[in-house]
Order: structure tokens, then C-alpha cells, then sequence
């Protein structure tokens, strides 16, 4: 595919216009080597295999309670396996890749984490995540999401990455900011979401400060490699 390859002011080359960043047309996708490894998760594209793992977690109603999908059947999860999950790689802004997250001792899936390419132009990406009640308090959430935000950054190259959480959920918040996101804005009443105006909190997170992330967003994956496309 075609995207568009952008350099930063701070790379001394490419400067446009009042110091922005200058894109070229190139060659950009992000095509990662699964399963990509953390210290105790495999992510890995869903199967049906899953199936039974996914309705576990995404059939509970408090899980869906303030994500954009209301508790999953057997059925529904198929249906996303047929669509939207089936994406693989990254090809083109708008593409989006979700990954189940494996307990590598078990085989067990306990959760999943989505990655999303919103912009080639202004190199900006999205992160989300779902996880089984079952597992919360022993990091393996921040573990896959620290996984995730590898993906955007080091083997996509993204420049801002961001979390759009339901401010009533406060753990997501919570883990957001565990992975060294920070808060940048609280909308009030700013969507109409499962009949009713809700808030939302913008999280953000830049490429600068990645690397000062990469251990100590997630202490668990200071004893794995999290690069399993490097």
C-alpha cells in the first residue's frame, strides 16, 4: 500500500512550513511476526478456537458496560472472527488488528487488545483493551497493552498514540495511566452512548516518551522481551 512517511523537526531533515512535520508518499505497514511475546502472554490473531475463552469475559455485562458492544454470544463472537477480526496487519489508516492475549503456561486467553492506525498524515494511533474480570491485579492488562503500544510505536512508527476511555471507568483510566498515558482532556456529555450522554476521558502518549516507558509502564515485562516482530 501507499502511506505517507513523515519526519519530525527533531530529526534535523524534511522541515516545512512554520517547522511542521514534511510526509512524502512511502511504504507503510505494520505486518507483525505472531505470537508477539511479553514476559507471561502470547498476543496472537483470535481463532475460532476462542470462542468459548472470549464469551467467558465478553458475555459479562459489567465487562461490556462501558465499551462500544453489549454482552457477546458464541455467535457474535464468530461473526466479528468473520469481519473485523480477521484483520491481520496494518495496511492503510483505519485498519485495526485485535489480538487475543494467551497465559503462555496455560494456553488460556484472558483478555484482548486492539491497535488502531487513525492517521498516516498525522501518524496517530489508537489503544484499547478488554480484559477478563477473572485475571484483574495481576498486571497482565498493562502487560498486553505495553505489548500493544510496542506495535504502534517501534514497528509502526507512530508519533502520538491515544485511549479514548468512558470516564466512569475508572480501571481503564487507572491502567492508562499505568502505561505512562496522561490525560489531556475530559469532554463532558460528548457522546450519546448506549442511551445516554456520557463523559469521556482522552489519554495520549508520544513517541519522545515512549522509551522511558518501555520497562517502567509495565514491571512484569521487565523480564520478557515484548518484540516479537523484532
Amino acid at each position: 500500500m501507499k502511506g505517507r512517511i513523515c519526519r519530525d523537526p527533531a530529526d534535523g531533515a524534511g522541515l516545512g512550513v512554520r517547522g511542521e512535520r514534511s510526509c512524502e508518499t512511502g511504504s507503510v505497514k505494520l505486518a507483525p511476526v505472531y505470537p508477539v511475546r511479553s514476559a507471561r502472554l502470547l498476543l496472537r490473531p483470535l481463532t475460532e478456537a476462542d470462542v468459548d475463552d472470549l464469551i467467558d469475559y465478553r458475555s459479562i455485562p459489567e465487562v461490556c458496560r462501558y465499551v462500544p458492544f453489549e454482552p457477546q454470544s458464541a455467535e457474535d463472537v464468530i461473526a466479528r472472527m468473520t469481519s473485523a477480526w480477521r484483520q491481520q496487519t496494518l495496511d492503510q489508516e483505519g485498519d485495526s488488528i485485535t489480538l487475543g492475549a494467551e497465559l503462555m503456561d496455560s494456553g488460556k486467553l484472558i483478555g484482548d487488545v486492539m491497535v488502531r492506525w487513525l492517521s498516516a498524515e498525522h501518524s496517530c494511533g489508537e489503544i484499547g483493551y478488554v480484559f477478563s474480570p477473572a485475571y484483574s491485579g495481576r498486571g497482565y492488562a498493562a502487560e498486553a497493552a505495553h505489548a500493544g503500544l510496542h506495535l504502534a510505536f517501534d514497528d509502526l512508527g507512530l508519533h502520538r498514540v491515544i485511549a479514548r476511555i468512558d470516564a466512569r471507568n475508572s480501571a481503564s483510566a487507572r491502567l492508562a495511566t499505568r502505561l505512562g498515558m496522561r490525560q489531556e482532556a475530559y469532554l463532558r456529555e460528548n457522546e450519546w452512548f448506549k442511551g445516554e450522554w456520557t463523559d469521556e476521558i482522552a489519554f495520549g502518549l508520544l513517541a519522545q516518551e515512549w522509551p522511558a516507558r518501555k520497562l517502567t509502564g509495565c514491571p512484569a515485562c521487565q523480564r520478557g522481551d515484548l518484540g516479537g516482530s523484532d
